[in-house]
């Protein structure tokens, strides 16, 4: 879905686990990393294609993740020129994405890339809180360190080792 003003309705995930570490994937074929996002799709509330996404992405199911905090508003990225489609209709200028984050409950072994029927990543890591604001695309940056900076207290509160900010 693409909005009037040319932002394509999106999600993006972020999923933690209790040693301050979130999970990191590689685009398949490439060496890009990035979290989890994908579109919101036509009558599809964000929480309905944060788990849709979720399994399609990263093969989890609701009941291997706890939703712990999310943002109630919009971040928007715009792309760069040489990847806008000039001749779609209509014009996809950008994402406009809502945030969540999610604590991993299960196994790291429910976490299957390859489960989808065109699977997106072919790699994941955990890393540091902070370590995807160094890798990831300059055009999703500043919508990357907004959703970290919303989400760190919580991640800290869900490590249970005080108030100490994470160092970046």
């Amino acid at each position: 879905m693409i909005d009037s003003e040319g932002y394509r309705l999106n999600v993006g995930i972020i999923i933690c686990n209790t040693e301050k570490q979130v999970l990191w994937a590689r685009r398949i074929g490439q060496d890009a990393w990035q979290f989890p996002q994908g579109g919101i799709c036509q009558d599809e509330s964000p929480e309905d294609a944060l788990y849709r996404e979720l399994k399609e992405e990263i093969g989890l199911l609701p009941e291997h993740v706890e939703l712990v905090d999310q943002i109630d508003r919009w971040l928007h990225y715009k792309l760069p020129r040489h990847m806008i489609r000039h001749g779609q209709k209509p014009l996809c200028i950008g994402q406009k994405q809502r945030w969540f984050l999610l604590k991993l409950v299960a196994h790291e072994d429910a976490i299957k890339l390859a489960d989808s029927e065109k699977p997106e990543f072919d790699d994941w890591q955990w890393v540091d809180f902070w370590h995807p604001l160094s890798e990831v695309v300059p055009f999703k940056r500043k919508v990357y360190e907004t959703a970290l900076t919303e989400f760190e207290a919580t991640v800290i509160a869900l490590a249970s080792q005080g108030n100490q900010a994470l160092p970046r």
